[in-house]
């Protein structure tokens, strides 16, 4: 498992961003990084974390890109460095590397970033919503991977690399490509598709998932309610 790892984050560093699209594991951010290292720092921390969740993976939860406020500066799906660093309200980090070491990566003494921001490093809403719904359920947080159909950041050019959005027709046929690799090193895994992107590309895979709302855009709540109709107390799919 390990060996597929590894080589699954080489493949993602493989990638060339297109105009617009950043990735985490190969790319430098001259403005928002800490220096060069933050790409290997994120390498290994998405190692780490898939690593950690080989032993009895047993739920993929698949949304959509990795945003600016998350993945862009962890480079895990769906998580924030202050959830990272132990900074966050709800989320300990404990629940995502174990305790295992771990580092920001955004510059904290770019003047660009809210104090908040500077001090703690970036949280994202998406994140803290799925992480308290899966912490909720007697699920291992070790069992549980995240991921986003497209892994890398889409950015608006107009407002910059501290922005999203939703990622292209091309992108998210890229984006399938690795979705199916780690599909792949763990095929007994339950797939959970985060919105209709998500869902219908999975589809395309012939994957088998169950679909929930993505919780963006005031959905939170029928997010809520779409994973506990799927999951049961002891983390068992309700329905088949």
């Amino acid at each position: 498992m390990g060996k597929d790892i590894k080589q699954f984050i080489e493949k993602l560093q493989e990638y060339k961003s297109d105009a617009n699209v950043f990735n985490p594991w190969r790319d430098y951010d001259k403005c928002f990084d800490i220096g060069p290292e933050a790409p290997n720092i994120r390498s290994k921390q998405m190692e780490q974390f898939l690593n950690i969740r080989m032993t009895s993976p047993k739920f993929l939860l698949v949304a959509e890109a990795v945003g600016y406020q998350g993945g862009k500066f962890t480079g895990m799906a769906l998580t924030s460095e202050r959830m990272l660093m132990g900074f966050h309200k709800f989320i300990n980090s404990s629940a995502l590397l174990k305790d295992l070491e771990s580092q920001r990566t955004s510059n904290s003494d770019n003047i660009i970033l809210k104090e908040t921001q500077r001090r703690f490093g970036f949280t994202e809403p998406t994140a803290t919503i799925i992480w308290k719904e899966i912490l909720r359920y007697k699920i291992s947080p070790y069992q549980v991977i995240t991921w986003n159909i497209f892994p890398f950041h889409p950015y608006n050019p107009k407002k910059g690399r501290l922005s999203n959005r939703t990622p292209t027709a091309v992108e998210l046929e890229v984006g399938m490509h690795y979705t199916e690799i780690l599909y792949e090193i763990c095929p007994d895994i339950t797939v959970i598709s985060i919105g209709r992107y998500s869902n219908d590309a999975l589809n395309r895979l012939g994957i088998k998932n169950y679909p929930v709302p993505h919780p963006a855009n005031g959905n939170s709540l029928k997010f809520k309610s779409a994973i506990k109709g799927i999951l049961d107390l002891d983390g068992k799919i309700k329905y088949k």
